[in-house]
């Protein structure tokens, strides 16, 4: 492979709904510019994106994948993000190592949840956007409608360049730029045609736009169009080049990845006119401040993604944010503290890898083996420089796994290794239920950690339901006593012990004594205590543990030979069980849970959370997403269960959460009569 230097090298991001051709735009470009042998289709499981048995079962992208061209003396690296909403992580991933994003709206459904997703991702990463209005031969595809419905969204900056026209005989594609009219052929090479009146006045309404568009970006420029004069190609890309890093301008393709119209085009515009990594000037740190980009400086890597293969070991992907990365290189990792040794680079395609000697500032590399690095780490020649990290969306689903009695002793490796590779995914060994605790995006998020246990590691486990950690407590004070004696021939046992209950204010056990004459020795105190400790892992109610209870110990009696420790132990347990008397009461955790939805579906999120037994606290803008609301209330966590489904369903997946604990409440009656008792 061509050795690229950083001016040469583009790393895009490509972004969009699921199911608008992201992949095959991926695999479009791979073949037209010959970096593959033939045309991968998602349907027959053969793309070079989608190389996972799991993304090639259910036919979606899973994972990041990370691929290379050359086109036209430049290196691009392409992202080939999921568009399913359970595995965001993924996205985020990429946008932090991307310097561009193209986002894929299919021409027939138009502007769809995750085309604003997709956009509001990037704009929150400070990254240009550009468009591409796929699927446009389709006989339903209507571009007018969709590139309109973008413009509305998305601002008037929107600037079309490369446009479908429809004819009898098929899809002409017509490049602003040039005002060149082209015709596709079946291989997928074009051949210009005669730009007729038909053809000239309805690209004329789109040039008007793309004109006044790259005119903005100078003065020059300005000065050019209103004087009536035409742009040549390169003042056209080189505006389009400006105009994306400022922001003034977001180009639309459109065309068809299946068909491969539109891709030369967009292709040359990616090569000739997105940023390359050093637009941006600098890069930040942990602290939010500015770290220089330095071409010929330090070599500085960050660690963006971490793959755990079960035959080659932890694979690392990694972008070089500053200098040249060489063959032999030591770096040490920031993160760590620890040296790692890059004996071998390369760079991947899907997941071919193929061996480099050096890369540029600005490449993306991959690297097997590093045995204390992980992602979001960063490693450095000799500075200490630690980049930003990537903030992971919470993991919002939980649910309980069984495993098969022949796999537990491999069940906390394997997912071990799941943890390393999935940042989104959290694992819990839930001692109070006895439950060890799965925490994933979304079901089918963890659908897919499942079906990888299994096809990877050979674990077999089901998702079931997690238990709600209920508490018990006691509303009334009473006054009790245990008394426990046991006579069997030899030395006997004998303790007693009167208790007054009530609610304490502690979550735990709150100990007082008021004995008076001796009647227990203080000597037995301790094992008054530690036997009602004991003896409150579980509630007189129905089993789960009680809390906030204050025991006041105002007397009893002893035997001189008889009594011990574990008789008064014993007589706290006994009168520990009186407590049935004292209106014992279930608890529930609550949390605070706040949901950023559209200020549109306000008013439903509302409505289902009366439904929830939850009480809203109140409603705020959402400072990071213009025309959304974020919604406060505490909430009952065992009405939280399924709340990722049913918001994903309420909002079309536009609403986000988090929900967290906050403390205990009393269960309602009519709640607490169908809570089943404590295993």
């Amino acid at each position: 492979m061509a050795k690229y230097v950083t001016n040469d090298i583009r790393n895009v991001a490509i972004l969009g709904h699921s199911g608008s051709g992201k992949t095959e735009t991926v695999e479009a470009m791979l073949w037209r510019a010959k970096a593959t042998d033939r045309l991968g289709r998602v349907c027959d499981g053969n793309t070079v994106s989608d190389y996972d048995s799991e993304e090639i079962k259910r036919g979606i992208s899973i994972g990041t994948s990370v691929l290379n061209l050359e086109w036209q003396g430049t290196k691009i690296n392409l992202f080939d993000c999921p568009g399913f909403l359970g595995f965001a992580g993924e996205v985020k991933s990429a946008l932090r190592v991307a310097d561009a994003v193209l986002i894929n709206v299919d021409a027939k459904s138009g502007m769809e949840v995750g085309t604003e997703i997709g956009w509001y991702n990037a704009l929150q990463a400070g990254l240009p956007r550009a468009f591409f209005i796929n699927k446009c031969d389709d006989p339903d595809a209507d571009y007018d409608k969709v590139f309109n419905q973008l413009r509305d969204e998305f601002g008037k900056n929107l600037c079309p360049v490369f446009i479908p026209i429809k004819e009898a005989t098929g899809t002409m594609m017509v490049d602003l730029m040039t005002m060149t009219c082209f015709r596709y052929l079946p291989n997928g090479e074009r051949q210009e045609e005669e730009m007729t009146p038909s053809r000239l006045e309805v690209a004329q309404q789109y040039e008007e736009i793309f004109m006044e568009a790259v005119a903005q970006t100078s003065e020059e420029l300005l000065e050019k169009f209103f004087e009536g004069e035409k742009f040549t190609q390169e003042e056209c890309e080189n505006a389009l080049h400006e105009g994306m890093i400022t922001g003034s301008i977001v180009p639309v393709w459109a065309g068809s990845a299946s068909n491969m119209r539109g891709i030369y085009s967009i292709l040359t515009s990616i090569a000739k006119s997105f940023p390359r990594h050093t637009a941006k000037k600098v890069e930040m740190d942990t602290e939010g401040g500015d770290v220089a980009i330095e071409r010929e400086g330090e070599c500085k890597l960050f660690v963006f993604k971490t793959i755990a293969d079960p035959f080659v070991g932890r694979v690392s992907f990694y972008k070089v944010m500053n200098g040249e990365l060489k063959k032999d290189m030591t770096l040490k990792n920031v993160s760590t503290g620890q040296v790692e040794k890059f004996a071998k680079i390369y760079t991947i395609c899907g997941k071919k890898q193929t061996e480099v000697d050096s890369l540029a500032c600005g490449d993306i590399g991959v690297i097997s083996k590093l045995q204390n690095t992980n992602t979001n780490d960063t490693l450095c020649e000799k500075s200490d420089t630690e980049y930003a990290k990537i903030v992971f969306p919470e993991a919002n689903m939980t649910m309980a796994i069984k495993v098969d009695s022949k796999d537990e002793d491999k069940v906390a490796n394997a997912i071990a290794k799941m943890l390393d590779e999935d940042k989104t995914l959290k694992y819990e060994n839930f001692a109070e239920t006895g439950e060890l605790l799965l925490k994933g995006v979304g079901d089918v998020h963890l659908d897919v950690i499942v079906s990888r246990l299994k096809s990877r590691y050979g674990v077999n486990v089901s998702l079931v339901q997690p238990k709600i950690a209920y508490r018990e407590t006691i509303r009334k004070t009473v006054s009790v006593e245990g008394k426990h004696k046991k006579q069997s021939g030899g030395a006997g046992q004998y303790g007693h012990v009167k208790i007054t209950f009530s609610r304490g204010d502690d979550e735990g056990l709150t100990f007082v004594t008021s004995v008076v004459g001796g009647e227990v020795p203080k000597g037995y105190f301790p094992a008054v205590e530690k036997g009602l400790q004991e003896a409150m892992l579980q509630g007189v109610l129905l089993g789960y543990p009680m809390v906030g209870l204050k025991a006041d110990l105002t007397g009893g009696s002893y035997h001189d030979v008889d009594s011990n420790e574990l008789s008064f132990k014993l007589a706290a347990r006994l009168a520990y069980k009186e407590l049935v008397n004292a209106n014992p009461v279930l608890l529930e955790p609550i949390g605070t849970l706040k949901v950023s939805v559209p200020e549109s579906m306000v008013g439903d999120v509302m409505g289902d959370l009366n439904k929830r037994r939850g009480r809203v606290l109140g409603m705020e803008p959402d400072a990071s997403h213009p025309k959304y609301t974020v919604v406060e209330a505490e909430v009952p966590k065992a009405e939280m269960t399924d709340y990722v489904i049913s918001l994903r369903a309420m909002t079309q997946g536009r609403g986000s959460f988090t929900f967290h604990f906050v403390r205990y409440e009393e269960v309602p009656q009519q709640i607490a009569s169908k809570v089943a008792p404590r295993e």
